[in-house]
């Protein structure tokens, strides 16, 4: 591990010395995950982008990328474009990033089952915001808007999101 890891521990995210509350998988973490199952896959996961809002919010880092209105995120384990970004209308299962609430506000992308996606491993781990304390999320980490900014304007592609077993006795 490195200081620029984020590491998920029983106690929430830690990253620079600071302990951040967040939520994980309603699933909890999982060495072997699957599209649906709801878990956290355990492991060491590099942070490959970031999304946000601009109607919502200015840039909260320099590589971060505008969220456009029509963009989707493939969630069809039979699309050949599974786990990925993807554009309206698109036929197969997916995700609509420009939400109407919040939780997409920001997203930062880990490479999870990315850029080459196993079909029914599991699609996009993100790191965004939560629905509120101790609710669980579909597989990713949610975090107090906050805190999520105060991680976003410090992390960088060789930032990694390390998810140990054990992890999902997460203090709620």
């Amino acid at each position: 591990m490195t200081a620029l890891d984020l590491v998920l521990t029983p106690l929430g995210l830690r990253f620079m010395g600071r302990l951040l509350p967040c939520t994980i998988g309603r699933g909890g973490v999982r060495v072997a995950k699957t599209e649906g199952d709801g878990a956290t896959p355990a492991g060491k996961h590099r942070l490959v982008g970031m999304l946000y809002r601009p109607d919502r919010m200015a840039s909260p880092s320099p590589w971060a990328v505008p969220i456009r209105s029509g963009d989707l995120w493939s969630d069809d384990p039979q699309d050949v474009q599974y786990n990925s970004l993807v554009k309206a209308p698109h036929a197969g299962s997916h995700e609509r990033l420009a939400r109407a609430d919040p939780l997409y506000d920001m997203i930062i992308l880990t490479d999870w089952n990315w850029p080459k996606a196993i079909p029914g491993a599991g699609s996009a781990i993100f790191i965004h915001r939560w629905r509120r304390p101790g609710y669980p999320t579909e597989g990713c980490v949610g975090m107090a808007p906050q805190h999520l900014n105060w991680i976003a304007a410090r992390v960088g592609l060789k930032t990694r999101l390390i998810v140990g077993e054990g992890s999902d006795r997460l203090k709620r």
